[in-house]
């Protein structure tokens, strides 16, 4: 596995992170028992996987007590990425981002991960009752107490990651980022790239739909909450495949699979971008590591950037209630 700069702090993680939450939530309750989890985790690091992108939200709780336990005995091998701000009770969600809530959300994720400190530390969604400066002034008292090495948000408007960096050097931003969501070109990337802050994309398969594996709705279990999601939703879905087919096609061409293809795209597109898929399955995994070996020649490049232009998907990337939770 390669290595990439994260940002301009110092961080090195390797070019390919693993996103963990798929396996403790909300794709569905099917999860994988946590033996399968710890299994394909053990698979992720013994590959070189060793950048680990978990959250207190997932779960919520269960996924940094996994991740701690797969931690155990390897802790200087992984760089380890957890969130703050969700904060999900009674089957409600709500955005907080109080200083006195940031450390104590710290000091809860530093004893589930069973660590001494947080490698990168995000802000999950911006709070827009607390000014931002707020928050990431909490966020760097914890730098200076040695339980955070950096600072990252997630999902943060372009003015917000400017006045965060005022406080204190952000290192990461991670947002959706992918062939068929490239919102983040629009501001985000060139804000991130003129602070000298690194690129985190989440959901970089769209959501699995990229891979090609779902059909039809119903290919999505009754409890996935994808099947909330506009892109899964009916004509949405029926013209979102046809994205699907083409990649498809461009991926025999090349050799590889459509994930791969996807994965090799973001990574292409610039030094500073991790991606950052998920998987319940080794083989999927191992699928996904060996996008870092296809190199994508300038007419495929020019290809994908025909059939996958900015706003290609059909259908919003989130239900209406989450949208208003994104870009603050």
């Amino acid at each position: 596995m390669l290595t990439r700069q994260l940002g301009s702090q110092g961080a090195v993680v390797a070019s390919l992170g693993f996103g963990c939450m798929g396996l403790s939530d909300f794709y569905t309750s099917s999860l994988p028992d946590e033996a399968a989890g710890l299994a394909v985790l053990a698979r992720a690091l013994d590959l070189g996987v060793t950048f680990l992108d978990s959250s207190d939200a997932y779960g919520p709780h269960k996924n940094e007590e996994l991740v701690g336990r797969a931690i155990q005995g390897r802790r200087e091998k992984v760089f380890l990425a957890t969130k703050f701000g969700i904060h999900r009770a009674d089957g409600k969600s709500q955005i907080i981002g109080r200083p006195e809530y940031v450390r104590q959300a710290c000091e809860d994720s530093l004893r589930r991960l069973k660590v001494e400190h947080i490698d990168l530390y995000y802000q999950h969604r911006v709070d827009p009752t607390v000014p931002i400066e707020e928050t990431v002034g909490a966020m760097a008292e914890l730098v200076r107490a040695g339980k955070v090495r950096y600072l990252g948000l997630s999902e943060a408007a372009a003015g917000t990651i400017r006045r965060a960096h005022a406080v204190h050097p952000i290192t990461a931003l991670q947002m959706e980022y992918s062939l068929w969501t490239r919102d983040a070109e629009e501001a985000i990337l060139p804000t991130c790239r003129e602070l000298g802050i690194g690129f985190v994309a989440y959901s970089p398969l769209g959501r699995g739909f990229l891979t090609g594996k779902f059909k039809r709705p119903e290919d999505l279990a009754a409890d996935d909450f994808r099947r909330h999601s506009p892109r899964f939703q009916g004509e949405n879905f029926a013209k979102n495949l046809a994205l699907v087919d083409q990649v498809r096609e461009l991926a025999v061409a090349l050799r590889c699979t459509p994930a791969q293809l996807a994965l090799a795209w973001l990574l292409a597109r610039g030094a500073d971008i991790v991606p950052i898929p998920g998987t319940t399955r080794i083989a999927t995994l191992e699928e996904n590591v060996a996008a870092v070996d296809v190199a994508l020649p300038a007419e495929a490049l020019a290809r994908i950037e025909a059939l996958a232009p900015q706003g290609v998907a059909a259908g919003a990337r989130y239900p209406e209630l989450a949208l208003r939770m994104l870009n603050l």
